[in-house]
């Protein structure tokens, strides 16, 4: 049996704060005078009043059946979020159908950043700003929800049984949610704050630092102008963005701990070396070789090569030029970094380095024991022995990953796209990256795409930033049994 009326209650307290947030975008487009403002306004309202009709009071000594609420709770959380979403887009009609303006809210709200509109720069500002708020607030969801528990009332909180495929092992703030949530909510205002300041000093206008800061931080990748990045040309902006994004792809307890002058706990860090390791390493490589094989200056090269290795990297998916042209060597580079990810306890999506430390370390440790069949060989990760159990989870996680990607490529080759825009497309969707290559590659949109397609691509979202296995327990036939 589940407890509906947690479930209820959760869900209420989502729509509700939704809502509020709508009334900011209305509030934006009044200053600039927009009419959008009132599809904002009907939007909010639909939007509060009915989370305002399932709110559900709970009992002090509320029951709770175990984790299934919260399987239950995460996944709606994507769900509805997107779904009502929708409504700014609809009601506006800057949208043409339902598909596409759910579409453009999963892609926001799982900071994916792949976008339908054409002409992005002829949407007034108050879905501009909605755009990029929906992937703060999808950022801002994933961080909070990667500490596994979702509270519901003060009493009460559900645990989210995520731990075991996340892999991480980081630190915990403060041993209460709220405590802990408050601390990482801070940072990542601050955050946000701090690169809209020095994005202003870079000269960029008042209203584009503050979307490219709400979609950097996020690793989202919405922009304001059809370029992406690529409409500023000043190296200043981005090398300020590009740290930005290095920054949104750390665990926010790094900064916590650097704020406490707890520099042990970050430099021992062995998930955050290795980000730093794999970050500096391909930015490294592929500025040599854009300096190598397409002749561009060092500086150019350096710009670009850590802009768009970092941004992939992230799955942040901004972009300052079409890197699909770059040759094969460094397109198979840029594939390879698409399946990297930043984090966890970040907002990025992808594979998640954690995930790839802990596999590796465990491969690793079985070709020794093929040599050495009795020894005692743990995975050990900041000096902490990983269970076994999290270590076959993650193995069972990156199976599923795989198969994923197959069989969207698949789906999409039947919709007659090539190979590369089919399988490259399917990693971006899964790792909420956002450009891809072919078809879909940077300085073009999704419009174009099927509704079928555009389906398919939307489920890919949700279910990347679910980490796949939350979908996958909700189709297991024991999840609803007693």
């Amino acid at each position: 049996m589940f407890n509906f009326r947690i479930i209820a209650r959760a869900f209420s307290q989502l729509l509700i704060f939704e809502g509020i947030f709508m009334l900011v975008s209305a509030v934006v487009s009044l200053i600039y005078g927009e009419k959008v403002a009132y599809p904002f306004l009907y939007s909010a309202l639909v939007t509060i009043v009915t989370g305002v009709l399932v709110f559900t009071p709970l009992r002090n000594e509320e029951r709770v059946y175990g984790s299934r609420e919260g399987y239950i709770i995460n996944t709606g959380i994507w769900l509805l979020s997107s779904l009502f979403g929708t409504l700014p887009y609809l009601f506006s009609g800057t949208a043409a159908s339902f598909t596409d303006a759910f579409f453009e809210s999963v892609s926001g709200f799982t900071t994916t950043g792949a976008t339908i509109f054409r002409n992005v720069e002829s949407l007034p500002h108050g879905i501009l700003f909605w755009r990029s708020l929906t992937q703060w607030l999808g950022g801002l969801a994933v961080i909070t929800l990667s500490f596994y528990v979702l509270p519901v009332m003060k009493s009460l909180n559900i645990q989210l049984s995520t731990t075991e495929f996340s892999g991480q092992l980081t630190d915990k703030i403060h041993p209460k949610f709220f405590e802990t949530s408050k601390r990482l909510i801070l940072i990542y205002i601050t955050l946000t704050f701090g690169e809209v300041i020095l994005l202003l000093f870079g000269k960029m206008p008042f209203f584009d630092a503050v979307c490219h800061s709400l979609s950097t931080l996020s690793t989202g990748g919405f922009s304001t102008r059809n370029n992406n990045i690529a409409a500023f040309s000043s190296p200043y902006l981005k090398a300020v963005i590009t740290i930005f994004m290095f920054f949104a792809g750390t665990n926010l307890v790094v900064f916590y701990f650097a704020l406490k002058n707890k520099f042990r706990k970050i430099t021992h860090n062995n998930e955050l070396m290795v980000y730093i390791a794999i970050g500096l390493g391909f930015s490294l490589l592929v500025s040599i070789l854009l300096f190598a094989e397409r002749e561009a200056s060092p500086f150019n090269s350096i710009i670009n090569g850590f802009f768009h290795v970092i941004s992939i990297m992230t799955t942040t998916g901004f972009y300052t030029t079409d890197f699909s042209a770059w040759g094969n060597l460094l397109i198979t580079i840029m594939i390879i970094i698409m399946f990297t990810g930043g984090m966890a306890g970040s907002s990025s999506g992808g594979v998640k380095i954690i995930r790839l430390l802990i596999i590796t370390k465990n491969n690793r440790n079985e070709v020794r024991r093929m040599i050495h069949p009795s020894a005692f060989l743990p995975v050990r990760v900041d000096g902490k022995t990983v269970p076994p159990g999290i270590v076959y989870n993650l193995l069972i996680f990156a199976t599923f990953y795989f198969v994923f990607i197959c069989a969207g490529t698949l789906i999409l080759s039947l919709m007659d796209y090539d190979i590369m825009t089919s399988f490259t497309t399917t990693a971006s969707m899964l790792g909420n990256i956002g450009p891809a290559l072919g078809s879909f590659g940077p300085f073009t949109n999704f419009a174009e795409m099927p509704a079928a397609g555009k389906w398919v691509l939307g489920a890919f979202m949700i279910i990347g930033r679910l980490e796949l296995l939350t979908v996958i327990i909700l189709f297991a036939r024991n999840f609803y049994s007693k």
